[in-house]
């Protein structure tokens, strides 16, 4: 999902937030609970979220009228905050301060609006910043700012940090950084991937809406022009010129009358009952269906595993294999094997379940990758010259998104194409 400017100029907005909060707990602290002796550092460090914040504000309004980088821009903002952040924690005695902890709100930012490795690298960032603070004052490299706790002893005592102490901090902060930025960019990836299957449903029903009725307005003229021409062909029958002529119109009237009836097909409102199913059946009735249509350069062969029953209703399962078959068929014009293959599935992080899949698989030509992204959009077809109307496909992930199952495409050209579908087994 792409970001847009908003993104950054909410960040920008909430840092002025901390930028006071720094101000009001530093005030507090050292007024009137006189916990942090020496204050005026973290003052400077405030001033220096101040200012910076400016710079990112004035930066964005100068590029308003462009098209900003949105995730640099987030991932310039975080790297600053992490270093205040740090600087902070170090002013008021990072290894003992509660709020060390506060670096998970810039992990949970980072792996919501960066993308890839990105929200790791600052994961990384946040635990060597902190590390590198911690063993530089253990060392004694750089000064410890103790805090003013009521439990401490008074002065001149002083107080010495504990190896074992300050590893078990530094494994339970890495761990938490790690934790959080994992468990947030899988439910990231999840909440993107539902949403696209949102965006897509509700795209299908539009356009079956749409098409309806322009289906209904081909279909009923067509029939008439087909009838004229009937008798127009019985007329100049002995004519083989006009004969052809009439032939190509004729071939052309029955390929719309076959994508108007599949656009009719296609939007017409569809009653689904879920059931347990047994996918060995339904490969086995796709086949019989499909029979011996196919060329004899292709060979079909069939590899059905001890597969559970699945949710969902079989005569749509079979109309969804139906077509992944004739898609596969096509896309083997010099012969080939297509292959169907039944399995379980086991659980990952796509899956949080055992599932069910089913793999259709040809050993064609393969989809060119700047096609994948669009093989599932509605009309989009690269067989238009062969009669595809774009539908099947699109239908297809519609019909098994309706029975909480998914479609999952990978291919390679040159040599083939494997679909799978994946669905949930029915609970007994």
């Amino acid at each position: 999902m792409r970001l847009s400017p908003e993104a950054a100029r909410w960040f920008v907005r909430v840092r002025w937030l901390a930028c006071a909060a720094v101000f009001f707990a530093t005030w507090i602290t050292s007024t009137l609970l006189n916990v942090v002796p020496n204050p005026a550092p973290l003052y400077l460090v405030g001033l220096a979220m101040v200012s910076y914040n400016f710079a990112f504000r004035w930066r964005q309004r100068r590029r308003i009228a462009g098209e900003p980088n949105v995730e640099q821009s987030i991932f310039l903002q975080i790297t600053c905050d992490l270093v205040a952040l740090t600087l902070l924690l170090y002013f008021t005695d990072l290894p003992r301060n509660p709020f060390l902890f506060f670096f998970v709100f810039h992990m949970i930012i980072a792996s919501m609006y960066l993308h890839g490795r990105m929200p790791y690298l600052v994961a990384g960032m946040a635990i060597g910043l902190v590390g590198l603070v911690i063993g530089l004052e253990y060392v004694g490299v750089l000064p410890p700012f103790p805090l003013n706790l009521p439990s401490d002893p008074p002065p001149p005592a002083t107080r010495s940090l504990d190896a074992i102490y300050l590893l078990g901090l530094l494994i339970a902060f890495a761990s938490t950084m790690g934790m959080a930025v994992y468990f947030t960019t899988s439910i990231h990836r999840y909440v993107d991937r539902a949403f696209a299957e949102f965006r897509q449903k509700e795209k299908m029903v539009g356009i079956g809406q749409l098409v309806s009725g322009i289906a209904h307005q081909i279909a009923n003229p067509l029939d008439g022009v087909q009838n004229c021409l009937q008798r127009i062909g019985e007329r100049v029958k002995d004519d083989q010129r006009l004969n052809e002529y009439v032939q190509m119109m004729t071939e052309a009237l029955e390929r719309i009358e076959r994508t108007a009836k599949r656009v009719q097909t296609f939007a017409r409102p569809r009653g689904m009952t879920l059931e347990p199913v047994d996918v060995n059946q339904a490969i086995e009735g796709t086949l019989q269906v499909l029979g011996s249509s196919h060329r004899s350069d292709i060979r079909v062969e069939t590899h059905l595993g001890e597969v559970v029953p699945v949710l969902g209703d079989y005569y749509t399962l079979q109309e969804v294999l139906f077509n992944l078959c004739t898609n596969a068929l096509a896309a083997m014009p010099e012969g080939g094997t297509l292959r169907l293959r039944s399995y379980l599935l086991a659980r990952d992080e796509e899956e949080p379940i055992d599932s069910v899949a089913i793999d259709v698989s040809d050993t064609g030509v393969g989809i060119p990758r700047r096609e994948m992204e669009r093989i599932f959009e509605p009309f989009y077809t690269t067989r238009g010259d062969a009669g595809g109307t774009g539908l099947g496909l699109g239908l297809c992930r519609m019909l098994i998104n309706e029975m909480g199952g998914r479609i999952a495409v990978h291919t390679a050209l040159g040599q083939g194409t494997t679909f799978t579908v994946i669905l949930h087994p029915a609970k007994e």
